[in-house]
């Protein structure tokens, strides 16, 4: 499927995702409550099966943070990427989605690590890297580290 009929197709699953320019993937920005349907759609419906999540990052836009899941069909060799962002600096979250792909579970464990951002219903989510007592999230933009002194 190329990626027009792609985005078709998954316009008739969630009708308000964006598409946001990328030359290499189709990149679709979801609403954050649709995210978990779409991602099972994505997984179960024999036309599209995404059956394999290769990558999951955190973003930190600056005003946003982002988690975005690139997605590969083996069966069908197409692939997608899906964006969800959040305005909520302070406790921002997301649902996990590793119920649906279970590769995705040490991923949010890392993205929560470093970003802080929670993924609801998540089974074991946890500092992955850092001490329990660490303080912050160190690959955030507003991060500062006074006895490193590293700041971006």
């Amino acid at each position: 499927m190329d990626n027009d009929s792609l985005k078709a197709r998954i316009l008739e699953i969630v009708p308000d995702v964006q598409q946001e320019e990328n030359k290499q993937y189709l990149t679709l920005v979801v609403p954050a409550g649709r995210l978990h349907d779409l991602a099972g759609e994505l997984r179960n419906t024999p036309d599209l099966g995404f059956d394999f999540l290769f990558c999951l990052s955190g973003v930190d836009y600056g005003k946003q943070l982002a988690v975005v899941y690139h997605l590969n069909s083996t069966a069908h060799k197409h692939s997608i990427v899906i964006k969800v962002k959040t305005d909520d600096r302070v406790n921002p979250a997301f649902d996990t989605v590793c119920d649906i792909w279970r590769t995705a579970e040490f991923h949010e464990r890392e993205t929560y690590d470093m970003f802080g951002i929670r993924f609801n219903n998540h089974p074991d989510l946890r500092r992955i890297f850092l001490d329990e007592e660490w303080k912050g999230y160190p690959l955030r933009k507003d991060y500062a580290d006074e006895v490193n002194i590293v700041e971006f």
